[in-house]
């Protein structure tokens, strides 16, 4: 248990009131029309001859509707005489296991009962080559002996780099399917030359690997799905820069520009790969860059993991305290093999270790240096995908009258 002077344990936290942030929301409604329509063009339709066996790629992001778009693709497949099954495609998640990457995904819903299709989850590689600067380039051997191979995944801004080409479709050949080993050789190189690298493996699978088309999910500021698109592989890599660029219009923000305290509910790897969004909190051990406005934050507290994530609780160590419940659930395993996959160890470093929410709160404040106890900045959010609604405290208010995308969203409430 931390401790505290009597002093830091009594004097008055401020009440705090909800506060409901608005972004632009383009939503798509009919998802599973849509992902029918898509895959009715002749440029993808073309792709599956009738007996193909289709390798369908399914990772590790919580995806919104990520079970009903995948048993769509996977019925789409099977109309036009395809025999799909479905592959991992996670690196090194699910503590990089075949075991523990099918166990990722029946906590998403896609199971070989609901999909009624197989699921083959292997750890094993063949080695493609190396990329100009000595990479190392593995892709899974299940996927490669498929006639066909269509991964399907979000589209969004990475994690640890920026690039015309970040978190998507690439990403997941290159990656995804390199399962545990591709997924560490990946990361020897450096982040400030990553999306070139990540460019020129996805070229080298495509060289050798059927990969048809894939299936690239956008979503807006509010986990909503935005668009579903299918991609040619030959249209690949244009495309999806086009939807880097739409994905980072649709991101949330927080905001407000200065925060003495930011009490996050929950981190997972259904939410983020690195467990939270560095892009949202301006906070990493690797994003050297940020290409969205982000607040300056003193001091963060992280409350919970979510049950998706199986104790993984990669991204713990960029925080300052963390409660008993977040220590409680660490599985170790899994957190050092990711930590160790992308050389980050910081990730997994385990912070102070408060019993209590509020016991953390005042730690926090403790050790961020030059707060107005007075005049705490305090915010509170649920996680970095769900940003409508907030908390902030009375010395925040002033913003939420001069921005129009801010509105008070109840009445005020003690803590």
């Amino acid at each position: 248990m931390p401790v505290l002077l009597e002093s830091d344990l009594r004097f008055p936290l401020p009440s705090m009131r909800k506060v409901r942030q608005t972004f632009p929301r383009p939503k798509l409604d009919d998802i599973g029309g849509r992902v029918v329509k898509e895959m009715g063009r002749p440029d993808v339709r073309g792709k599956i001859k009738p007996g193909a066996k289709v390798a369908v790629a399914v990772g590790s992001r919580g995806i919104k509707n990520l079970a009903f778009i995948v048993k769509t693709v996977l019925n789409q497949i099977k109309a036009v005489g395809g025999a799909p099954f479905i592959v991992t495609a996670m690196g090194s998640h699910g503590g990089g296991t075949a075991e523990g990457q099918r166990e990722v995904l029946t906590s998403y819903g896609v199971t070989e009962e609901a999909m009624e299709t197989q699921i083959l989850s292997s750890v094993e590689v063949v080695h493609l080559g190396k990329t100009s600067r000595g990479i190392d380039v593995y892709f899974d051997k299940t996927a490669l002996e498929a006639d066909v191979i269509v991964p399907v995944n979000r589209v969004k801004l990475h994690t640890d780099f920026v690039a015309d080409i970040q978190s998507g479709l690439c990403k997941m050949l290159v990656i995804g399917l390199g399962n545990h080993i591709g997924c560490s050789a990946v990361h020897e190189e450096s982040f400030d030359a990553f999306g070139g690298t990540l460019l020129e493996a996805a070229e080298k699978i495509l060289k050798v690997a059927k990969v048809g088309f894939g299936v690239a999910i956008v979503e807006n500021a509010y986990d909503e799905t935005a668009l579903i698109e299918a991609i040619p592989s030959e249209k690949l890599f244009e495309r999806e820069k086009e939807l880097v660029k739409m994905a980072k219009a649709n991101m949330p923000t927080l905001m407000l520009p200065d925060i003495d305290v930011l009490v996050v509910e929950e981190i997972g790897k259904n939410i983020s790969g690195a467990g939270y969004d560095p892009n949202i909190l301006g906070k990493s051990y690797l994003l050297n860059e940020f290409v969205l406005p982000v607040p300056q934050i003193k001091r963060m507290v992280l409350l919970d993991v979510t049950p998706e994530s199986h104790g993984n609780a990669i991204g713990m160590g960029v925080f300052d305290v963390i409660t008993r419940r977040v220590f409680d659930k660490l599985d170790l395993e899994q957190i050092y093999a990711n930590a160790i996959a992308v050389k980050c160890p910081e990730d997994a470093k385990i912070p102070i270790i408060a019993d209590t929410e509020e016991e953390a709160v005042r730690v926090a404040i403790q050790v961020a240096r030059g707060v107005d106890r007075e005049r705490l900045k305090l915010v509170k959010i649920k996680n970095t995908l769900e940003l409508e609604t907030i908390e902030i405290s009375e010395a925040l208010f002033g913003h939420v009258k001069t921005n129009e995308n801010l509105a008070f969203a109840s009445l005020p409430f003690a803590k």
